[in-house]
């Protein structure tokens, strides 16, 4: 029994459960959307790159790989961006790219992609154009398991509009191992390093989330008493921030880092690389008398770290390893970590003065469900972020691990896409909100509850506040950084999408409160110093 490769690819993607396409159709494409099946849901982007981002989202969210399609060389090109960032947040991503019928590819045909496989290199896991049209369910299928495989990531497969008719034969989706454990040998070692340290700092990065090892990551800190600490740039929140052992962020410098881990004998990376740099440093990469121990999925990582001990695995099956050893009576002695710090409670300011960030976020913090999801995009407001607005679930918080601007508000779509039944905020600076503002769009055709909340600063302040680390002296003009006369309320309503500004301090609970209630998405557009 035969059938048409476009059947045989939805019974696949009926089988992955991946009935959701999210994309920017182009006349290659078309021919899959025959018929389209009623079964099946088709998510419009207006711009290539706001597509994957959306998927990015859907796919953390769901846990499962999501489905992309995109034209040709132009739209691959197009979504670049958050192609890269899907890598480096290790996402689950299939994404089929339309080509020219192969009759006419000797010649050149317009829109076809010359090097279709290469193009997206080397942010993708795996690109294939399959030799021939009978074989494209078969590449459909081995994407999904390499996609989905650990470390997760996006693979693409380029597909000749003319292949979609083509007869071939049935692909039966089949049970393929996507975890690994770490090695028992290197997981005792590093379960006797943890047993013997006394005074152990965890790192937790953005892998603890991602494969759902949190409260199994808290047990296992409340067993050793260690002090945890977030990973630099991590995508993901992987311990409650209100916890005694928490201990706060870790900035991406090496200098820093070390003079924040002394102190610590023994330093656990956790689902974390040891360490993600922003800026050239010196010296050792850890404290005096400490030791560095490593649990990552990703080999790669494991291979670049600098010192110490990589066991290479799932987080969640490799912590649940380290709980299941005995628990040495001598843990229960081990002293207490220092509490952390925490911020001063940030005031509204004088009458007349624009908000600080920091009274939007404590204030956005009071207000919310601390279950609501947020989704930032705000790199020169994170660490104001992360001082007054507490991460304190699971799954509950998403950024990029890339720091490659335009994933956040369409993540923010594609997060709610997946959990309808939670209240998503897309927390966003101005200048990124720039980079896929078209993922309004879709938030309001699709009648997602979202509420986009723009930090508006006027500049790309990120680029400012770094440009000391280039030798600029205070004060010297630094060209291309200031975004003047951007009317976020008109974007927004231009699209679909409800809005509205505060400006009054003594205004913006009461705006923020009713923005979360709303049934239908709103951008609030807060006007910060």
């Amino acid at each position: 029994m035969t059938t048409t490769v476009r059947e045989a690819v939805l019974d696949l993607l009926r089988a992955f459960n991946m009935t959701t396409i999210f994309g920017n159709p182009g006349s290659t494409e078309l021919p899959l959307f025959l018929d389209f099946p009623d079964d099946f849901r088709y998510v419009l982007g207006l711009q290539e790159s706001v597509v994957v981002g959306m998927a990015d989202g859907y796919a953390q969210a769901t846990h499962n790989a999501a489905f992309v399609n995109l034209h040709s060389a132009a739209g691959v090109g197009h979504a670049m961006g958050n192609i890269f960032t899907a890598h480096k947040n290790r996402t689950p991503m299939v994404i089929t790219a339309g080509q020219q019928a192969r009759s006419i590819l000797p010649f050149d045909p317009f829109l076809f992609s010359g090097q279709a496989t290469e193009l997206p290199k080397p942010y993708v896991k795996w690109s294939i154009e399959p030799a021939r049209a009978e074989d494209v369910p078969l590449a459909i299928a081995r994407a999904y398991y390499i996609a989905m495989q650990q470390p997760r990531g996006p693979v693409l497969v380029s597909i000749p509009a003319d292949d979609w008719t083509r007869r071939c034969e049935p692909v039966a989706a089949r049970r393929v191992s996507t975890e690994t454990r770490p090695e028992p040998q290197l997981l005792a070692l590093i379960g006797d390093a943890l047993d013997a340290a006394k005074r152990p700092a965890f790192v937790v990065g953005a892998a603890v989330d991602r494969d759902r090892a949190w409260d199994d990551v808290v047990r296992l800190a409340e067993r050793h008493n260690a002090a945890v600490w977030v990973a630099p740039m991590s995508g993901r929140c992987g311990f409650p921030e209100d916890h005694r052992l928490f201990a706060g962020f870790l900035p991406a410098m090496r200098e820093k880092i070390v003079a924040l881990l002394a102190g610590h004998d023994l330093v656990f990376a956790l689902g974390a690389a040891a360490f993600t740099y922003h800026v050239e440093g010196a010296g050792p990469h850890l404290p005096a008398g400490a030791e560095l121990v490593q649990l990552i999925e990703d080999p790669a990582i494991a291979a670049w770290a600098p010192e110490g001990t990589s066991a290479v695995g799932g987080i969640r099956l490799g912590v649940q390893d380290l709980l299941a050893r005995p628990v040495p009576p001598a843990l229960a002695d081990r002293e207490d970590p220092q509490p952390r710090a925490l911020p001063a409670r940030a005031e509204p300011g004088a009458s007349g003065e624009l908000m600080s960030v920091a009274f939007v976020m404590q204030t956005l913090a009071e207000v919310r469900d601390a279950h609501s999801i947020v989704v930032e995009e705000a790199p020169s407001s994170r660490p104001v972020m992360q001082a007054h607005l507490p991460i304190l679930h699971s799954e509950t918080f998403y950024t990029m691990c890339s720091g490659g601007l335009g994933h956040g508000m369409p993540a923010a779509v594609g997060v709610a896409l997946a959990k309808p039944g939670k209240k998503v905020i897309g927390l966003l600076g101005d200048g990124s909100s720039m980079y896929s503002i078209q993922a309004l769009w879709s938030a309001a055709q699709l009648k997602l509850p979202i509420t986009f909340i723009i930090l508006k600063n006027r500049r790309y302040a990120a680029l400012q506040e770094f440009a000391p680390t280039f030798g600029f002296k205070p004060g010297e003009t630094l060209q291309g950084t200031d975004l003047p006369e951007l009317d976020f309320l008109a974007l927004a309503r231009g699209q679909g999408c409800d809005a509205v500004n505060v400006v009054d301090a003594d205004q913006l609970a009461d705006v923020l409160r009713e923005a979360l209630n709303s049934p239908r998405p709103i951008l609030v557009e807060v006007d910060v110093a």
